[in-house]
């Protein structure tokens, strides 16, 4: 009977006033009842904050996409309450801008440099955070502070990531993951390319922390409430679940990632090349050319580390893997652990009865002993290096080593320096490496540097996951080779500031993206000039581009205007060149061991990223007060996302027939605020503002 009526009651006072909640609960205390534990669930989950609207507005112009996340929390208590904002970045992403909002009090983030004495405890934070969540590609952006009874909070968090080409699709990410059923949720994504859109997927929300790494996967469909509108140049995607269609996914509002991908026409052989006030780029991504051959070792940690699940599933995918291989390719299998087992002391041929005996060779491979990473290293070089040297090889081919590990060098050479400089050294820029980190145990921060002193890339793998898709996957990215040497001018004096115009390789479903300025911008044509290896063929491609008066307006609203940069207004293709330099930057700051000169990178990075308002590992953000503000969010300065690059869509869309219905103007996330709300905010309610693997953010 009491817990009858304590049920009773409980839904009675949800139904009731605050006040009469209130009175009953003094009531109660004055009779010494004991309140039943149904009722202080009912009432603990009154008082929680409630997270009124959550929207996510992404515009992607040319690949280079503007994301702004909004959310509006309510405190219905009658005592001050916890509140976290909380989002997943992707890794490649710089957060731009964050504002919060706490009654009719503003606070804005600025960007400035990080200064250098904070530098190691701010590292160390970072790296903590890192090591939690690069495995899933993302960083976690929190925000926590205390809403003051019978009052509103809102959160605007804006950030900026060039799209990479992977397996032929760019890949647009967006986390939806609110941690509470939503009144209005709303992901809206626009894509405009002017080369034109030749496919365009909607798949199914993914909950997995590994995206995209495997075969024929994502073939049932967009979300429930997912409406696509296209055209030739542009697509409009909307995401509204009622709260009844996020119950059924999620009934903790953990829905998943929302994924876009597409990919765009390509022409003309010398790529595609755009330039915009001054700022120019170009997207080189050849298709119908002969594969390369390539000479491949599988290097294989074997150590005890690895026994069970994670070496069962490596050796599953490489068996995938080796039939995968082409008859003019050429390969090698090693395994490591305290000792290095060669399988062959020469690369093999890829015949049926090889690739058998490789098969055989993987399948009877056990874990024990320790971790060689250096000497597997030297032991693959110099397989590739012997093969290359005593082979009189017509075709031009690609050497290549697939390195998997679980753990961290504690055999032989255990110093990472020596080891980076060894393989280095080894190398010589002929072989690249390309890593993958399987677990919580390895060195990412390693297998990062040894792939990108050479010229490879590094992937991280979470156990827990299905880790023989994700290797498929992996492999799936350089499978193909198209081009080697690859070297693209421009005319020297004209171009200047340009991004990196080197490249060891060019895999087939990828993309080289390179960006700089215009020495002139009175400049009629743009000479670009491309050389690369092709099988037996050396390639040569040129091209004029016209470069067209500047344009007054292609602006990004509200986006910061460059300091020192001459006339014109910051435009999308400018962003993307500070984007992409100040990576190279941070790339380049990551490799060096020279301190000298690793300072004058970070001062570079560190100028680019705060010009830009760039969050990153050399900048800091700030959060300052600003005046009485009684308008939305959209009047706060510097939320070029929160309406979208428009002038630009518009004037690059021209007055085509659009897609569907009439697009309407951009969501404004305006933001209601009493004038007469009361409010006590103090700086000590604002506890771990800002957790992020790039940068910190002060008050």
């Amino acid at each position: 009977m009491l817990l009858l009526w304590g049920l009773c009651l409980g839904l009675s006072l949800c139904a009731g006033s605050q006040e009469e909640s209130r009175s009953w609960s003094d009531t109660a205390e004055q009779v010494g009842l004991r309140v039943p534990r149904q009722l202080r669930l009912l009432q603990r989950l009154k008082t929680k904050p409630l997270m009124t609207e959550f929207s996510v507005k992404s515009t992607i112009i040319s690949r280079y996409a503007f994301t702004t996340v909004s959310c509006r929390m309510l405190n219905r208590a009658s005592e001050d309450q916890d509140a976290e904002f909380q989002m997943q970045i992707p890794a490649a992403a710089f957060i731009t801008n964050f504002t919060m909002l706490i009654g009719d009090k503003v606070y804005q983030g600025e960007i400035t440099e990080k200064e250098k004495r904070n530098g190691d405890g701010v590292k160390e934070k970072r790296n903590k955070t890192t090591e939690e969540n690069e495995e899933q590609g993302t960083g976690i952006f929190r925000a926590s502070l205390v809403i003051p009874s019978k009052d509103k909070a809102a959160f605007l968090l804006s950030y900026e990531e060039l799209l990479q080409r992977r397996l032929g699709k760019y890949e647009h990410v967006i986390s939806v993951r609110p941690q509470q059923l939503v009144g209005r949720l709303t992901v809206e994504v626009n894509v405009l390319e002017k080369s034109g859109l030749t496919s365009l997927e909607v798949p199914p929300l993914h909950n997995s922390r590994q995206k995209g790494s495997g075969r024929g996967e994502d073939d049932l469909g967009p979300p429930p409430s997912t409406v696509i509108n296209q055209n030739e140049t542009f697509a409009k995607v909307i995401f509204k679940p009622s709260v009844v269609q996020q119950a059924k996914i999620a009934q903790n509002g953990i829905l998943g990632d929302f994924i876009i991908r597409y990919d765009v026409n390509r022409e003309q052989s010398i790529g595609d090349i755009q330039v915009l006030n001054g700022y120019f780029v170009h997207y080189f991504a050849p298709k119908d050319l002969p594969p390369l051959p390539k000479n491949v070792v599988f290097v294989l940690d074997t150590s005890a580390s690895m026994v069970g699940t994670k070496l069962r599933q490596t050796k599953d995918a490489l068996f995938t893997i080796l039939h995968d291989l082409r008859p003019q390719d050429r390969f090698s299998i090693i395994g490591f652990s305290n000792r290095i087992k060669v399988w062959k002391d020469h690369l093999l041929s890829v015949t049926p009865l090889n690739i058998r005996d490789g098969k055989i060779h993987i399948h009877h491979m056990s874990p024990s002993g320790g971790t060689d990473i250096n000497g597997a290293l030297q032991t693959a070089i110099g397989l590739l290096n012997n093969y290359v040297a005593h082979n009189d090889i017509e075709d031009r081919s690609v050497s290549l080593i697939i390195f998997l590990t679980d753990g961290k060098p504690t055999v032989g050479e255990t110093h990472t320096l020596k080891i980076l400089n060894n393989t280095k050294e080894a190398a010589r820029g002929r072989i690249c490496i390309f890593t993958i980190g399987i677990g919580n145990d390895v060195d990412f921060k390693l297998l990062e540097k040894l792939s990108l002193e050479n010229c490879g890339l590094t992937r991280r793998v979470h156990e827990e996951e299905d880790a023989g898709s994700q290797l498929i996957g992996f492999y799936d990215e350089i499978r193909t080779p198209l081009l080697s040497d690859i070297r693209v001018d421009y005319p020297p004096g004209i171009v200047e500031h340009a991004t990196k115009t080197l490249f060891p390789n060019y895999f087939n479903g990828s993309e080289i993206i390179i960006a700089g300025k215009l020495a002139d911008r009175r400049l009629e044509h743009l000479h670009v000039e491309v050389t690369a290896s092709n099988s037996k063929k050396f390639v040569v491609l040129k091209t004029e581009v016209p470069v067209e008066p500047q344009q007054v307006g292609n602006d990004v609203p509200g986006s910061p205007r460059p300091k020192g940069d001459g006339e014109g207004d910051p435009n999308h293709v400018e962003r993307l060149w500070s984007y992409l330099t100040v990576k190279e930057l941070l790339s380049s700051w990551v490799q060096s061991n020279d301190e000298l000169e690793k300072e004058q990178l970070r001062q570079r990075a560190q100028a680019l990223a705060v010009n830009y308002h760039f969050l990153t590992p050399f900048t800091s953000m700030k959060l300052k007060r600003l005046a009485l503000h009684t308008g939305g969010l959209e009047d706060v300065r510097g939320m070029s996302a929160a309406t979208g690059p428009e002038t630009v869509m518009q004037s690059l869309r021209g007055a085509g027939p659009q897609p569907g219905p009439t697009l309407k103007k951009l969501y404004d996330p305006r933001i209601k605020i009493s004038k007469t709300s009361v409010l006590n905010f103090r700086r000590k309610q604002i506890k771990d503002v800002i957790r992020f693997p790039f940068g910190s953010l002060e008050l």
